[in-house]
């Protein structure tokens, strides 16, 4: 089994209130656990930026699920790539609102203090979701 890491960004479909996105992490919390696929979701009122990891076809099977559903658009992959080690290991889903307090962090990896996460790299959007994770309680 080859571990992968898979990182994409989309915009969030007009209609998308609070209590949507606590079905989507509720949802992917089972959905990934049952298939050893571990990760970040960082999320604000319009796009999502998310970190995938796992087996490569189990990952690609998760991804292959968000592309087809409607509630995302312009899915971007930001990064793809084969791991020695997973980083979100604790948790099926961990999540991060935007809120105030990550605002720096935005700016450490974008140009902005507003997050958009098409206006980062690959690499530069895995690290604001390293940094998000320390954030986070450990198990979710």
């Amino acid at each position: 089994m080859f571990l992968t890491r898979l990182v994409y960004a989309s915009t969030i479909e007009k209609g998308f209130d609070l209590s949507t996105v606590e079905n989507i992490v509720y949802s992917a919390r089972e959905h990934n656990q049952a298939l050893d696929v571990t990760g970040m979701l960082c999320f604000d009122r319009n796009f999502f930026l998310q970190c995938l990891e796992g087996s490569r076809t189990n990952v690609n099977l998760v991804y292959q699920r968000i592309l087809n559903d409607k509630r995302h658009s312009k899915i971007i992959m930001l990064d793809y790539r084969e791991i020695s080690a997973r980083e979100f290991s604790q948790w099926s889903m961990g999540y991060s609102p935007s809120s105030s307090l990550t605002a720096p962090l935005y700016l450490r990896y974008s140009g902005a203090k507003e997050f958009n996460p098409y206006e980062m790299s690959g690499e530069s959007a895995y690290q604001l979701l390293l940094q998000l994770k320390h954030t986070l309680p450990s198990v979710s």
